[in-house]
């Protein structure tokens, strides 16, 4: 080989290796680890907050003589309110020997408090008022709240809304340690969160997670948020905290097939939630508008046939008779595309728009029918409220119509709510004590059968009761939403309609 071909050969080779392996003086930028962020430490936050998150427990007047449920009936009632998933309230203790008794018999009008339930809540202004879940002080004769110093007060509810699961309670404080309000609509998905509550009655119990999901679609008024935050029965009311120490929620539910736990968990945005605290504190109720249509989701298959671009809107499935809806010229088969503008991407977006929209107000719904959009202009109405805590207390000061054996009061089911409840039989629970209510049986649930009897009416129901063997249980069938359940009951001796 002649020296210039190897000069050439040489050349090439040391190209071909400093390509390979650079030299310190062409050498390429060194990759740069990400930043690993250390773990948040949540202590100060809590010491922060703590002190303005309160324990709330709650309970029933009942007649003495009414308190039931002895132990070998708890494994029972145990698996009743798992099974409707409802948090489980402390046993009602049996009456004590020694109860006045006027001329030998037992005194009907003798009341004595048991333990209801118990929950949380957060205070949000220095005197007094706090915010916790509907359905914690659902039914409840009286309510106290208990501090982080142990001071316990007797609340007051000022109001509550059912479709929100929010209520508003108020004590009589100063200078009360107070939380501060966040913004829901700037979380986002992935960051931290805490939890403070009193699970299971374990006062100032703190668990962390992060947000899931930031509008998740369980109900009809409001998107919820979604974290994995332990959240257990008696954390419902207490705060959802962000890492500013801010409260962005109220912690409400929990998604569970045992009772416990799971991983998934719910929260009311706080800007909803003050929102219905703002109409609670002016008026003791929420006002909501409708406008008298059933909806229903507009598949992607639906949307094709019918000439939409994309599936989008509600599907108007029925129109109310001389409805909001029928009035302004809305049919059966309209998909609503916007409202008031506003695009309804989901069929969960309308019902929260009309319902934040002012009773009386002129709004403009707009519709695509037979492969055109057009406008179509209604009056939106009221919806029916929940009842406020005048109307509670009004109807508490009523004279009381005495439980049944059970522990029961009832009432015939209405025509309409029969056809609701896809049933032709059954009797609606206005009240429970006693057995009854010591098993988790609650106002609004619907009895349809006593042991192989079907119950037609409330008379009915009551002289069925009035037999029973106050020696044996009898099998009482429970229905609570799409769900029914045989609940096993004692009838108290000598007490019945």
């Amino acid at each position: 080989m002649t020296p210039f071909k190897k000069a050439i050969i040489a050349s090439v080779m040391s190209a071909s290796v400093l390509a390979c392996f650079p030299s310190a003086a062409s050498a390429a930028p060194a990759v740069v680890s990400p930043t690993i962020a250390a773990l948040p430490d949540f202590a100060d936050i809590v010491d922060r907050t703590g002190p303005g998150v309160v324990n709330i427990r709650t309970t029933e007047r009942v007649r003495s003589g009414q308190a039931q449920g002895g132990a070998d009936d708890q494994e029972m009632q145990e698996f009743f309110r798992r099974f409707f998933g409802v948090p489980v309230p402390r046993q009602q203790q049996p009456q004590q020997p020694n109860t006045p008794r006027n001329n030998g018999k037992p005194n009907s009008s003798q009341q004595e408090e048991v333990p209801r339930g118990v929950g949380s809540g957060f205070v949000i202004s220095a005197d007094g008022y706090i915010l916790t879940n509907a359905h914690v002080v659902e039914g409840a004769s009286d309510v106290y709240v208990t501090l982080t110093d142990k001071r316990e007060f007797k609340a007051k509810i000022i109001g509550s809304d059912t479709r929100t699961d929010v209520a508003l309670l108020k004590i009589d404080g100063n200078n009360l340690p107070r939380l501060t309000m966040g913004d829901s609509d700037k979380i986002r998905a992935g960051e931290w969160v805490l939890a403070i509550g009193s699970p299971f009655g374990l006062e100032n119990t703190v668990t962390a997670g992060i947000v899931s999901a930031k509008a998740r679609d369980t109900g009809d008024y409001l998107p919820l948020i979604q974290t994995d935050v332990a959240v257990n029965p008696g954390n419902s009311g207490g705060p959802l905290i962000n890492l500013k120490g801010e409260v962005i929620g109220i912690n409400s539910q929990i998604y569970s097939r045992s009772g416990g736990f799971m991983g998934i968990s719910f929260a009311v945005p706080i800007d909803e939630a003050l929102r219905v605290s703002d109409q609670l504190k002016a008026s003791g109720k929420v006002t909501r508008g409708r406008i008298g249509v059933q909806i229903g989701e507009v598949t992607k298959d639906v949307a094709e046939s019918l000439g939409l671009a994309k599936a989008q809107g509600a599907l108007v499935q029925r129109v109310e008779a001389g409805g909001p809806a029928e009035k302004g010229g809305l049919e059966a088969g309209d998909i609503i595309l916007k409202f008031n503008g506003a695009t309804i991407d989901r069929p969960s977006d309308l019902p929260r728009m009309v319902g934040a929209t002012k009773p009386g107000t002129k709004a403009t719904v707009n519709v695509w029918r037979k492969g055109s959009a057009r406008d179509v202009s209604l009056v939106v109405t009221e919806l029916e409220a929940d009842k406020t805590a005048k109307q509670q207390d009004d109807q508490k000061a009523m004279p009381e119509v005495a439980p049944n054996a059970l522990g029961l009061i009832v009432s015939d089911l209405s025509d309409a709510q029969k056809k609701d409840l896809k049933a032709d039989n059954g009797v609606l629970v206005e009240a429970a004590s006693g057995a009854a209510a010591g098993a988790g049986i609650r106002a609004g649930d619907v009895i349809q059968r006593i042991n192989e009897v079907d119950v037609k009416d409330a008379k009915q129901f009551n002289q069925l009761v009035a037999k029973l063997d106050s020696k044996k249980r009898a099998a009482v069938l429970v229905r609570r939403g799409d769900s029914s359940q045989f609940v096993p009951l004692r009838p108290s001796a000598g007490n019945s309609n």
